[in-house]
């Protein structure tokens, strides 16, 4: 379909536009559109009238080569017009909607049929403006849900950002925690190590040197200890900061600065006059209510931090207890090493045998335990030596020991050999001391007859080197452990001795080793007295006890009593 009007006037523009918008309608065309292209059409063409001639206006469709049907307007100059050859203007629009016949082949100019006209283009344009009013309130409504949308966008912000603040902030809170908590297991893990470096020593010597060692330079720029118990040794310095004093005759933890140290539970005070120019912290050393001493410690920075010096305050408290254990231990050693040394026997004289003994405290614990030696004369004129050794140290040891000698050297007045008086003594102990356990050794030479009786009782076998250098280890059946709940009759055994035999009587911290057991040791000792010719015994028995010790002895390190006793009978 194809239709032409010639335009000239603005009569022919509404004709024109009124048979445009019908042929629209007739053949499907919505409404807005239309509208929009009458209202284009008519625009253009009084652009056309303006510069004057005849313009033709074509509406072609709706058929279409690409199947979707839509109305072609196409405004063309004709050949007569002064814009002759000027490009056609354009316009197309869909026909989407079902047709219906429309009258629009010839439109009259009257004013009724214009009127009509224009009714129509009203009612068009009332049908726009509901269709806009629609848009409008669609738009209105979507330009609401915008604007909620974006205020719940705005407030999601304002929420992501105040949790992601918030997850900072607890961020930082972690690390300060993780880092506070380190700190504190750093403190923790030190005072463990340092009480257990203080504890594990019993010489307070020991303790008050390993102070500076333990503190420098972490916690201190220096270290004195000032010890009341050491006021009149002439090595240690009289002069001492007013503030370490005031810390002893107060008993509170003193801390001296030109600024406040904000430490919970210690008194700020002046700089020191000594030092004035670094912090000191002193603390009193006390243990069971007792002032010992004063801790001066040094800032090794500007100041302490306030948990270290909790830390300090503590470490302090535990020096002092470990001050005070050592100066007990001290005393106690003291006590039972001098009563034990004053119990262990002057040997006796006795022509054609000679006697040496040796006895050496362990290195480790309370120094003292329970071995022993003794030797004495029987009415018969036969010479008894015994060597023992009672359970456990320390003073109660000692003491079992001093009554264990006591008891035999009151049994042996009654006569009998040695078998007899073991079995006497372990009587004794089960009867009288029934916790009390003890090993011994009894050996009695009759010099007239070269003869050797012994007998032991769960006691390492004596050890015997014969004149021409060879070494017996005397292990026939011993009895049990003394106090044992268990009766028993120790046997004698007799051996015949030639003149230069030598026997060594001995206890198990001179052969014994954990690493390695008694049997190695006692190999070592025959060994070591085998080295030595009959000759070097006769000149000097002494001389050859320390001799035979010495390469049995070469750890420095002690942990039980080594006592040996050596008769050597003259050639």
């Amino acid at each position: 379909m194809t239709r032409d009007w010639r335009i000239s006037t603005v009569t022919d523009v509404a004709r024109a536009r009124i048979a445009v918008a019908r042929l629209a309608e007739a053949h499907g065309v919505p409404t807005v559109e239309r509208v929009r292209l009458a209202t284009a059409l008519s625009g253009h063409l009084r652009q056309c009238l303006t510069k004057g001639g005849t313009w033709v206006v074509s509406l072609e469709g709706p058929e279409s080569s690409s199947g979707a049907p839509a109305l072609h307007a196409v405004v063309t100059p004709s050949p007569d017009a002064p814009v002759a050859g000027r490009a056609p203007w354009t316009v197309t629009v869909p026909c989407t909607e079902p047709g219906h016949a429309v009258g629009a082949d010839a439109v009259a100019a009257d004013p009724a049929s214009l009127s009509e006209a224009l009714l129509g283009a009203d009612e068009d344009a009332a049908l726009v403006l509901d269709k806009l009013a629609e848009q409008e309130e669609l738009v209105a409504f979507h330009r609401e849900e915008l604007h909620q949308t974006n205020q719940g966008v705005v407030a999601l912000h304002a929420e992501l950002d105040a949790a992601g603040r918030a997850q900072q902030e607890a961020f930082a809170a972690e690390r300060r925690a993780r880092e506070e908590a380190e700190k504190a297991r750093r403190r923790l893990t030190f005072l463990a190590d340092a009480s257990a470096v203080l504890t594990a020593s019993l010489n307070h010597d020991e303790i008050v040197r390993r102070l500076p060692e333990l503190l420098v330079p972490r916690y201190a720029g220096g270290v004195d200890v000032w010890l009341f118990d050491d006021e009149d040794d002439p090595r240690v310095p009289s002069d001492r900061p007013n503030v370490a004093v005031r810390a002893a005759r107060t008993g509170r933890p003193q801390y001296a600065a030109d600024h406040p140290g904000g430490m919970p539970g210690v008194d700020d005070r002046p700089p020191s006059a000594l030092d004035s120019g670094r912090p000191l912290l002193c603390v009193p050393l006390s243990a069971r209510r007792t002032p010992l001493g004063v801790l001066t410690l040094s800032s090794p920075g500007e100041r302490w931090d306030p948990d270290d010096a909790v830390m300090l305050i503590e470490l302090a408290r535990r020096t002092g207890i470990a001050l005070d254990n050592a100066r007990r231990f001290e005393h106690n050693r003291d006590i039972a090493e001098t009563l034990q040394r004053a119990l262990l026997t002057e040997l006796p004289t006795t022509p054609g045998l000679s006697l040496a003994a040796r006895y050496l405290p362990a290195t480790y614990g309370l120094n003292i335990g329970g071995d022993w030696y003794d030797a004495f004369r029987q009415r018969d004129g036969s010479l008894i030596t015994v060597i023992g050794d009672v359970t456990g140290h320390g003073l109660h040891a000692a003491v079992m020991m001093s009554q264990l000698r006591t008891a035999l050297r009151a049994y042996a007045v009654d006569g009998g050999g040695p078998g007899r008086l073991l079995t006497r003594l372990h009587g004794y102990l089960r009867h009288l001391q029934p916790d009390l356990f003890a090993t011994a050794v009894i050996a009695r030479f009759h010099p007239d007859e070269h003869t050797l009786t012994w007998a032991a009782a769960g006691h390492p076998p004596p050890v015997l080197r014969l004149p021409d250098g060879r070494v017996r280890v005397l292990d026939a059946k011993p009895g049990a452990m003394l106090g044992i709940p268990l009766q028993q009759d120790i046997a004698d055994h007799t051996e015949h001795l030639e003149p230069g035999s030598t026997l060594a009587l001995y206890t198990d911290g001179l052969v014994e080793r954990r690493a390695a057991g008694i049997d190695p040791g006692i190999e070592r000792l025959a060994t070591a007295l085998g080295a030595y010719g009959s000759a070097d015994l006769d000149a000097d028995l002494e001389e050859s006890a320390d001799r035979i010790l010495h390469p049995l002895l070469s750890d420095s390190e002690r942990d039980d009593d080594v006592c040996l006793l050596l008769c050597h009978l003259h050639r």
